[in-house]
């Protein structure tokens, strides 16, 4: 991956929005870890082939799309959703994810986005608990924001950011 990325700087900006989706997306999201992202970020912004003006946008959008993929999702399938194989194979992560969201109502699409063990799944559980679409979307907007500054944190080096 990493000599794709060097030989193919024009089109390595791809990568970025498209892994953010992935780690974010219902499902996909247990198998791309972020490490993954933070991993190809810091390559790309060390080798100077992204600048953080181009790559935390992509980063963002990628995030927020997976998000709301999830919740509407979660939105479209409702209670169904612990029917799925999908849901039991994963009960244990699923009620930790449940038993989040009822202790921390709608701050939880806040957590949930920087929780990384549950962040594929809380969107869509969100979704089929009935939070509002409006609601949703300011609030994940404002998480993916806040997101996005963590990972332009780590990819800079938090005492590079502040020199």
């Amino acid at each position: 991956m990493i000599n794709w990325l060097d030989e193919q700087r024009q089109r390595a900006w791809v990568v970025v929005p498209i892994l953010a989706f992935l780690e974010a997306c219902p499902g996909v999201g247990f198998f791309i870890s972020g490490i993954i992202l933070l991993s190809i970020c810091t390559f790309l912004y060390a080798q100077d082939i992204i600048t953080l003006s181009t790559m935390l946008p992509l980063a963002f959008a990628g995030a927020c799309l997976g998000d709301h993929l999830g919740f509407y999702a979660g939105r479209w399938l409702g209670p169904r959703i612990r029917e799925t194989t999908f849901a039991t194979n994963r009960r244990g992560k699923i009620e930790k994810a449940e038993t989040f969201i009822r202790k921390y109502g709608p701050h939880s699409i806040l957590l949930g986005r920087l929780i990384t063990s549950v962040r594929s799944i809380m969107p869509i559980l969100i979704g089929a608990s009935g939070v509002g679409r409006l609601r949703f979307t300011t609030s994940d907007i404002f998480a993916c924001a806040i997101w996005t500054l963590g990972l332009a944190l780590l990819v800079v080096g938090i005492e590079n950011f502040f020199s």
